[in-house]
């Protein structure tokens, strides 16, 4: 499987709680749904319909996958919910139970065996294992060297600080842009894929 990691990412490289006020307020985040005045549907909506529709999985971070688990399962009935709902589902942590896994096709990951599961997946046969949000897992997977491509939807929005997806491990990761589109709204949705290691 290809592991695919999309991300909403304001100009200085914040991903925290683009969805909401209430969703990811840790280190007095206060700007939670700055994503919401750049979102438009053509272009920044079509990113997110084209990665889900190349996903064969997806893959969370505990708090993202809570989130998404409150979220997704009362908005059945919409082709893109019932995408979401239906699709196989994994979680890493640590604390969560198996029977806390209400969100249906839900697979627990132990947050100590994340790395070693999560190659597993990536090297068995399939279509796109997509990370969405989960930025400690993201930056987990950038720094391990185990992410096949980075979509960026970049807004011009500048937040000052909160989570980053980008590992601060002082390693080396050159990347290559194969594509980038414009939106109105002035989102930039960037496709990076790493460059091989001669």
């Amino acid at each position: 499987m290809r592991m695919v990691i999309s991300e909403f990412m304001s100009l200085d490289g914040v991903v925290q709680a683009p969805g909401g006020p209430e969703e990811d307020t840790d280190g007095g985040f206060a700007h939670g749904g700055w994503s919401h005045p750049f979102f438009d549907p053509e272009v920044v909506g079509g990113a997110f319909d084209d990665a889900l529709a190349n996903a064969e999985a997806l893959l969370f971070g505990r708090r993202t996958w809570g989130t998404m688990a409150r979220a997704w399962p009362e908005r059945a009935g919409d082709p893109f919910a019932d995408r979401m709902n239906a699709i196989p589902k994994y979680v890493v942590s640590k604390t969560l139970r198996d029977d806390e896994l209400t969100w249906e096709n839900t697979t627990r990951i132990p947050g100590d065996k994340a790395v070693a599961r999560i190659r597993e997946l990536r090297e068995s046969d399939g279509g796109d294992l997509l990370v969405m949000g989960s930025p400690t897992l993201a930056r987990t997977l950038l720094s391990e060297g185990l992410v096949d491509e980075l979509r960026l939807m970049i807004m011009p929005v500048i937040l000052g600080g909160g989570k980053t997806i980008f590992p601060d491990d002082g390693g080396l990761h050159t990347l290559e842009l194969v594509s980038t589109v414009t939106s109105g709204t002035g989102v930039q949705v960037c496709t990076y894929r790493p460059v091989a290691k001669a």
